[in-house]
């Protein structure tokens, strides 16, 4: 997970793919063969592995979580799929800088809600991202919800759209994205 515990177990993939298809999100954000996706928050690797795939081995994935197991545990899945396109980072998200605009694609799956400092993640975000990139966030509506972390901690779209804003990314898309989520694509402002 990221920064804070989470109250959700997202680490049932195979009920998580009931309600969210990470292929079909990927491909409807953009991202194509040879392309950098950085996946910051990763967990253990939902939407990692899938974009790993996509980039196929002319393209790069970076993917940072918070909790060492996580990242133990997307090792042991990138081996197992014989990926070489992924580099695995343990680390804070507020304290990362994998690269210098590198990215044309960043991504917050379903974790920007959970950062101590969102504005520090997004600021170290912008030094990642290419000048022609976009960051993308997918997170939980702000609704009452069988699934899903507290209410109290979701960031509805318009505080999300704030965030990205006052960060410095212009709001490209804001749409829903499947029954429990919303997207915001942006781009450097």
């Amino acid at each position: 997970m990221t920064n804070r515990e989470s109250s959700h177990r997202l680490d049932d993939e195979q009920a998580r793919m009931t309600w969210q298809n990470p292929e079909v999100i990927l491909n409807e954000i953009g991202l194509k063969p040879g392309m950098t996706f950085v996946d910051i928050g990763c967990g253990q690797g939902f939407f990692t592995i899938p974009a790993a795939k996509i980039v196929g081995n002319s393209g790069k994935v970076y993917a940072s979580d918070i909790n060492q197991t996580n990242i133990n545990k997307l090792r042991e899945k990138v081996n197992n799929a014989g990926l070489t396109n992924v580099n695995l980072e343990t680390a804070k998200a507020e304290d990362l800088k994998l690269c210098d605009a590198c990215a044309d694609i960043i991504f917050f799956g379903i974790v920007l809600h959970d950062f101590e400092n969102p504005l520090k993640v997004l600021a170290n975000a912008h030094s990642i991202l290419k000048p022609t990139g976009k960051l993308v966030n997918l997170d939980w509506k702000k609704e009452s919800m069988e699934i899903g972390p507290p209410l109290y901690i979701r960031f509805s779209e318009r505080k999300a759209k704030q965030l990205l804003e006052a960060s410095g990314f212009k709001v490209q898309l804001t749409e829903k994205s499947g029954l429990y989520h919303y997207i915001v694509i942006t781009t450097l402002g």
